[in-house]
């Protein structure tokens, strides 16, 4: 059964996710402040995170940097906050996904979902390790590692890596990274796009300015080379 985290302050809104998830057999913990949502994400283990970027005691993005510090668990940010900045920045903490108050119940669940399903462990097959001179991407496995170690990546950031890399050498659309990513409702969210690529730049390329894997087809998409 997934467990859902939602952390508002808002207590008409905790009440309304609480009913529609539990509704949908969900288990669900709610925090009503940052520090609370850290101790019940550390203690609870769920398996996707609603959250509210203005918190009482701290700001969203911070509880964003400090579940990153330890788990890939997804976060779906839920705000009033409407500013692209203000979005780029959750999505470069490591957030996974934006919503906007006010939002309508059912675009917020089949967000949840595909939220979920991207960190779903993906099957097996032949060509599961690609390898290139500075990182090695196992696609069965879901793991990436450099120089030796390991590579934290969010769940968003390996769906993105999977895709490419599945794609290997060919021009995969914005588009369609943007639906295969994020979902079939979305198409011209070409910031996410730009915040999540530089990620894994900087997380894999050794000099993320001048990429030698992850290619931009200036207007077009993008291009994973080994």
């Amino acid at each position: 059964m997934t467990r859902v985290l939602v952390v508002d302050d808002e207590p008409q809104i905790v009440r309304a996710l609480v009913i529609n998830l539990k509704a949908r057999a969900y288990e669900v913990d709610s925090a009503p402040d940052g520090a609370t949502a850290l101790r019940l994400a550390a203690a609870r283990h769920p398996d996707v995170v609603v959250l509210d970027l203005g918190l009482p005691d701290m700001d969203g993005v911070e509880v964003i940097r400090g579940l990153r510090g330890w788990t890939r668990v997804p976060i779906l940010v839920l705000s009033a906050r409407h500013s692209s900045d203000e979005k780029v920045q959750a999505l470069d903490a490591g957030a996974d996904d934006y919503v906007t108050k006010p939002f309508g119940m059912d675009e917020l669940l089949a967000r949840l979902r595909a939220a979920v399903r991207r960190a779903e462990p993906a099957g097996g097959g032949e060509d599961d390790v690609v390898e290139t001179e500075g990182f090695t991407v196992d696609l069965a496995a879901k793991k990436v590692n450099r120089g030796g170690r390991d590579v934290r990546l969010t769940p968003t950031e390996w769906h993105l890596l999977e895709v490419l890399v599945r794609n290997t050498g060919r021009l995969v659309s914005q588009k369609q990274l943007l639906q295969e990513v994020w979902g079939p409702s979305y198409g011209t969210e070409t910031n996410y796009l730009r915040v999540y690529m530089a990620q894994l730049r900087r997380k894999l390329e050794s000099d993320p300015s001048h990429p030698r894997h992850f290619i931009t087809e200036p207007g077009m998409g993008y291009r994973f080379e080994k």
